[in-house]
Order: structure tokens, then sequence, then C-alpha cells
């Protein structure tokens, strides 16, 4: 309590009611896997133009030819199906070196290195030109040292001969040729204490460099005379996908450091299946299983000609992932054949964050339509799955934990994903949606309830416990995540004398007890029909 010693008048704020409980969001991915470019620490990226302008575009094309890395496919597959927030976490072989180069300058150089590892950023070009303030600036004022750097990337190779394409008097110039990125920084200063220091400015807004030191103006220069150099490309291996050695958690990448991002909620590797990965997919899952926070959406390799479909199962018995077959099929017009076969756990991860965000997590992501994959057959074999399967295979997979993507054209109901199951062997926990939920309530729960640590275990907090959840559990049923027609039936709250002994008291413990019956898919929907007989009239 206050103590008060004056005479006045004193306002205090005081609580009123419980404290609610915000449901975590369930919609976050996280992906691992190689990228054209870009930094290795995890992004969030929010559309395909946003991932295209971190990470660059297709790699299984000149310059890299990485015939079997499918993130940039999986990250188109995502946001196509409704995904709305991604991760992406680069891989890139540990012996990779970054470009890099060094501005003359005075009172010493300016160091500019590419924003990640890799061969792409000997494709860079940078100029250092007069600032637009620094032309109208009076001599000796701080505008007048002020310069500005332009940035040029192109993906293949710089062209030769070259045309500087921001100058406008060579607009006709057979020869120009504009860049894949460029960005422009105008009046940077390499005074540290001023607003537009050039390091403060690029390294917060650009997506291709970083400046790792300016102690003064440098030296200008036209281009194509300043060329970042010395950068190297070497293929990531299962253990840079992991990177389970990093010990600093700032420095974590790859799946390492997906672990470290609580918002998200679902993770996948579309690379685990490809040639020389290894058990990433079993990796992965491992992960989810010890993190208890997250579900992980795995594919099964692709199989040409006919599939042996008693071979096709999980690789683990968990709750916390799911398993889908068969691959789908996109359009890929850099490919010999416009087309391209790819894992569908992009696609996949879509359609839960899109299921999530319309109907809730309590909705299972199944019989929905798995959108930007090829809408029709094209000569040559070529469908929008790698295996269309029939009942009969279904019927042997589905039990299994299989969940398969079937396709419907033939009755109009287009091509969907048709199973909702985890990949256990529990019947408790065989429901994707179960699953999930038990996750989204567990997690609110504990975000929620932080404040009751080291409160006094006593009625007060009892009672404040009981009704923030009690509260909050009923927000989810009214939405029907829960089964019941009547609260009591949906779920149940305890935290009192009851759920705790004279011991849970001496050793600090508060237990709440919490119950709910959530709700389960209809999986098997059945119709009996018989016939009905008129009575014989009188």
């Amino acid at each position: 309590m206050p103590e008060y010693l004056a005479p006045g008048v004193y306002v205090e704020e005081v609580s009123s009611g419980p404290r609610p409980i915000e449901g975590v969001s369930t919609s976050t991915a996280g992906f691992v896997g190689e990228t054209e470019r870009g930094p290795q620490r995890p992004r969030l990226v929010t559309s395909w133009q946003d991932y295209q302008r971190w990470f660059g575009g297709y790699i299984d094309q000149p310059p890299l030819n990485a015939s079997n890395c499918f993130l940039p496919y999986a990250a188109r597959g995502f946001f196509e199906n409704g995904g709305q927030r991604l991760f992406v976490a680069r891989v890139i072989g540990t012996a990779s070196v970054a470009a890099a180069l060094d501005v003359p300058g005075a009172p010493g150089p300016t160091t500019v290195r590419a924003n990640g590892k890799g061969a792409w950023g000997n494709n860079i070009l940078i100029a250092i030109k007069q600032a637009s303030a620094a032309q109208f600036a009076a001599a000796g004022s701080p505008a007048a040292s002020w310069f500005r750097l332009q940035v040029l990337y192109y993906r293949d190779a710089i062209p030769a001969p070259f045309v500087d394409p921001t100058d406008v008097t060579q607009l006709a110039n057979p020869n120009r040729r504009e860049p894949d990125v460029l960005e422009d920084f105008d009046n940077l200063s390499g005074d540290q204490t001023q607003s537009n220091y050039a390091i403060t400015v690029i390294n917060g807004g650009s997506r291709l460099i970083e400046v790792v030191a300016c102690p003064g103006p440098p030296t200008p220069a036209a281009f194509p005379n300043l060329q970042l150099q010395n950068g190297t490309y070497v293929a990531a291996t299962p253990n840079d996908y992991l990177d389970a050695a990093t010990v600093d958690p700032e420095a974590k990448v790859g799946l390492a450091g997906l672990k470290a991002i609580r918002e998200i909620s679902l993770m996948a590797i579309p690379d685990e299946v490809a040639p020389g990965m290894g058990q990433l997919g079993a990796d992965l899952q491992d992960a989810c299983d010890a993190m208890k926070d997250r579900f992980a959406i795995l594919s099964d390799q692709v199989m040409n000609g006919n599939p042996n479909i008693p071979q096709i199962r999980p690789l683990r018995d968990s709750t916390f992932g799911a398993f889908y077959y068969p691959w789908v099929r996109v359009v890929a017009s850099h490919t010999p054949d416009g087309t391209k076969l790819i894992p569908a756990t992009g696609h996949i991860t879509g359609i839960y964050a899109r299921t999530d965000v319309e109907r809730g997590v309590h909705k299972a992501p199944a019989n929905e339509v798995v959108r930007g994959i090829l809408a029709r057959d094209l000569n040559g074999g070529r469908k929008p799955l790698s295996h269309t399967l029939n009942k009969q295979e279904h019927d042997l997979l589905n039990p299994r934990g299989v969940n398969v993507i079937r396709d419907f054209r033939s009755d109009g109901r287009d091509i969907r994903v048709w199973g909702a199951r985890t990949m256990t062997s529990d019947a408790m926990w065989k429901y994707i949606n179960v699953r999930r939920l038990f996750i989204f309530v567990e997690q609110s729960i504990d975000r929620g309830t932080q404040w009751s640590v080291f409160e006094p275990n006593s009625e007060p907090t009892w009672i404040a416990i009981r009704t923030s959840i009690t509260n909050f559990l009923r927000t989810v049923w009214r939405n029907g995540a829960l089964m019941g027609t009547t609260q009591e039936e949906a779920f149940f709250v305890k935290c009192d004398r009851t759920t705790m002994t004279q011991d849970d008291f001496d050793n600090g413990r508060l237990i709440c007890v919490i119950g709910i019956a959530p709700v389960k898919p209809a999986e098997f929907v059945i119709f009996r029909i018989s016939q009905k007989t008129l009575d014989a009239e009188a």
C-alpha cells in the first residue's frame, strides 16, 4: 500500500477483472534450405515478392544448377496456399566465403561485404558518388563531405561491355542492361555521431550488402570500377542444415536458428528428401518432439514409375508431425519441359496456415484444394501429381498415418489434401487438429499466466488463475473447438486445495488441473439408408 504523509488528492490505478489470456499464433512457419542469396540468420518474409527481395529466385538454374534444392518452390507454394508469415533459414556450406571489397578513403578504407556467403556476391557492383545535398552545401559544412552509394546486382553475370544503368544519358545504348536489383543510398555520412551514418543507414536498409567499417567518406568511384570479390560457394551438408555445433544462440542458423524463434509453430525442411541429405526429416521430427510447441510437415521421396505403396510410411511414430504423399508438379518456365516435381511440404504448410486463419486451429487441414500446382495434364505424362492414387491404395496408406493428396478432378472437385492424421500409433492423438489444438491451448495458457510466478500460493491467486483460464477456454469452446453443448461438458479448470498437498505448498508448487474435450474430424461420414414401406390402411 502507498504511504500518504501530506494532505492532498491521490489517484491510484487498480486492476479490475481477471487477466486476459491471448491465443498464440499457430500459422507462422519456418523453412530451412538453400537459397540463391541472402542472410543465414532466419529472416521473416510475408509474401513471395518479399522472399525474392531477400533471397532471390530459383536455384535449379544457372549459375547454381541445384536441382534438388526445393526451398524457393516451397516458399512460393506456402504463400499461394494462404500462408502469411514465414521464417526462412538459409543454409550454405560452412567453407563458403562472402564476397567483400575495401573502398579507399580517408582516414581509412570503407569495407563492404555481401549480405550472406556465396559466389553470388561476386556479381555486386558499387559506385561512390557525390551526395545530392553535397552539391549545394557550403564548403566546410558537414553536408559537403556526404556521399552517395549505389549498389547493382546481376544474377547471372556482370554484362560486358558494361553500361551504367543509372546514367540517364545511356538510356538508348543497346548494350545497356538493367540489374536484377538496384539499391541507392543518398546523403550518407562517415561520422558515426550522425543519424545518416553510412553503417546505420545501409545495414538497416540493404538486402545485398553490409558495411563493416566506414571511418570517413570513401573516394568517389564510378561503375564498374568497384566489384565485390572472392566470394565462394560450397554446397550445404546435412550438418549445415542442423547447425547443432554452434554454441552462441545469437549465431545459430539452419534448424537450430528456427528452434530459437518462439512464434514459429510449423516447420519443414523441403530438401529433406533430396539425395545425400541423410535423415534430415527424422532430425526435424526429433526437434519438434523435444520442443512440444510446434508441428513438423514431412514428405516421402518421389518414385519414378509405379511406386511401391507398401513401403511408403512415416519415418517416426510421433504426434508432433504429419507425413504427406505424393509430390506435386508446378509450373517452372526455366526448366526444359516448363514444369517441375517438388515435395508438397510448402503447399501443405500454406494450407495449414489458411485453415487456421479461416476456420481455426481446431479444423483439420484436409479436404482443402491445393493451389499453385499444374491445373491440367500435359503431353509427355506430365500430371499435377507424381502418382495418381486410387481408393485401394489410399486404404493401405491412411491407417499408417500417410496423408495423401488425391485427384478428384473427374468429379469436379479439383486436387485436395485427403488425410488428417499424425504419424502416431496412439489413437488418442492420431488427428492433426487435436494435437495442434492442445499446442495452441498449452502455449496460450503458458504465456498468459507468467504473471503468477512468485505470487502468494493462496486462494486469491488460485481464483485469478481459474478465472483467466476459464474465460480463455470459454472463448475456445464458443469458437467451435471443444465438444459439448454446455461449458461444463466442454472443459473444467481446478485450482484449489484439492489439487495441491502440503508438500506442494512447502516446495512452492501451484498446481492447476485442466481438462478439455477437443472436437475430432469426421473422417468417415456414413449414411445408413434403408427402404421405407407404407403401412396398409384399414
